[in-house]
């Protein structure tokens, strides 16, 4: 049978003593999570098979060495929470254009003065927002094709994510973070880096629920500068019902006690990073297999997405986790109706199902609803083409973009999708869940 701390030995490589507590719980989760340890290990070891090691060795070599991923740098700045937390931001836009002298002499107002001209209308602004264990690059193909179309854009980290600081410990402990604490970030950073003007809201996995606690909390700020809306493979609520594609009563019990265990490894965040760095061929297959479903995406691209995700310290990923079981905002969903607004879903997403989308898109008849096939969770670095597609149509209807500009032209060009209209909600029996094993960021990205 499996025990609490042999998971954990399985999961950061650090033999970690077990408390009484945990020896309680032995017997009734043990089997539940040996079950899940089982259905794990496989995927890893057909992950092994179709991806040999020397190539995942060549591309993290190639991607370390000279990858172009991760290297767009905007005009950074700083945003302060409103517990003061550092929120780092970098904004992407044109320079201003330098006025030519006038030749004609000026002509002298009454009483004095010149006349100036009239100020233009501020630019549309797309703020983005990354997912759990994520950093502001992982929007790299969408930030290269925005910034080519010339779209004032703004990036940032997440608290304690990328170059963004981790919040207040005032006991010495890092405190649980909440969905509606990160909308209250994304409002900070929107009156930093864009205090005017009309604003397009992107967001990924938990960035998407970031956005969704900003139209919550502050419904003005929607209502009065909100141009368009565009979630990526998140969800409004539900997530304690994701299973992941393994087995339920498994899933169930491993998720009461993750909670406790992410806690203690936190407090041990030392030890535990270097037993994931001495593992970390081990969960690049689980990575890829939770982040990707399609067998042709570049090894650069995945590894890549693994360097966000090992870089995000094991005591953040403690302090994030327990908000996506309470995260519910499907009310706050109808600040959005009136405005253009796009829902793109992998189908094979495991993370938040395509179900999710479909939950939202009922809640919002009027969105365009993308399902892309063959695409798992990180659908946009997976299918950059068809994301870049739909939001340049988007931002089109935003007013961002002329009509005749595109942003499709950055990424692969593998794969298509179709917008589709929301569909009567198929019962969870009907929905197939491909079997693979859990990912190492537990949770919403």
């Amino acid at each position: 049978m499996v025990t609490v701390p042999e998971l954990v030995v399985a999961a950061t490589g650090v033999a970690v003593p077990a408390p009484r507590t945990w020896r309680r719980t032995t017997g009734l989760a043990g089997a539940a999570i040996g079950v899940v340890a089982a259905g794990a290990a496989a995927g890893v070891a057909v992950e092994r098979l179709t991806m040999g090691r020397g190539i995942r060795r060549r591309a993290r070599l190639a991607l370390e060495v000279t990858g172009p991923y991760g290297t767009l740098r905007g005009t950074p700045g700083v945003a302060y929470a409103e517990d003061g937390t550092a929120l780092h931001y970098e904004v992407d836009e044109e320079p201003a254009p330098a006025s030519d002298a006038d030749p004609a002499p000026r002509r002298r107002r009454l009483f004095g003065g010149r006349r100036r001209p009239p100020e233009p209308d501020p630019p549309v602004t797309v703020v983005l927002s990354h997912g759990y264990c994520l950093n502001q690059d992982a929007w790299h193909f969408q930030r290269a094709a925005l910034r080519a179309a010339g779209v004032r854009a703004v990036y940032w980290d997440q608290r304690g994510h990328g170059r963004s600081g981790r919040g207040p410990a005032p006991d010495g402990r890092s405190a649980p973070v909440t969905i509606d604490q990160l909308g209250g970030d994304l409002k900070a950073v929107v009156d930093a880096a864009a205090p005017v003007g009309p604003l397009v809201l992107v967001g990924h996995s938990m960035g998407g629920m970031t956005v969704m606690a900003l139209a919550d909390r502050f419904p003005e700020l929607v209502r009065e500068r909100v141009a368009g809306v565009a979630l990526v493979g998140t969800s409004s609520g539900g997530l304690g019902e994701v299973h992941f594609g393994l087995p339920v009563a498994g899933v169930n019990a491993v998720r009461r006690f993750l909670p406790g265990v992410l806690r203690a490894l936190g407090q041990r965040a030392e030890l535990v990073e270097k037993g994931r760095r001495a593992t970390a061929d081990l969960f690049a297959g689980i990575i890829t297999r939770y982040s990707f479903a399609s067998a042709e995406v570049d090894p650069v691209v995945t590894r890549f997405a693994e360097r966000m995700i090992e870089s995000t310290p094991i005591d953040v990923v403690a302090d994030f986790y327990p908000a996506f079981d309470e995260h519910d905002k499907t009310a706050a969903l109808a600040r959005f109706r009136g405005l253009p607004v796009l829902i793109v879903s992998g189908e094979d997403d495991l993370v938040t199902p395509v179900g999710h989308s479909e939950t939202m898109a009922r809640e919002l008849p009027e969105a365009e609803l993308v399902r892309v096939p063959d695409a798992g969770h990180l659908v946009m670095l997976e299918h950059p083409e068809v994301v870049n597609a739909r939001l340049a149509e988007l931002l089109t209807r935003a007013g961002a973009l002329p009509g005749a500009a595109t942003v499709s032209s950055h990424g692969s060009t593998r794969g298509t999708a179709q917008p589709q209209r929301p569909e009567p909600q198929r019962p969870e029996s009907q929905r197939p869940e491909p079997q693979r094993p859990g990912p190492q960021c537990p949770g919403p990205q």
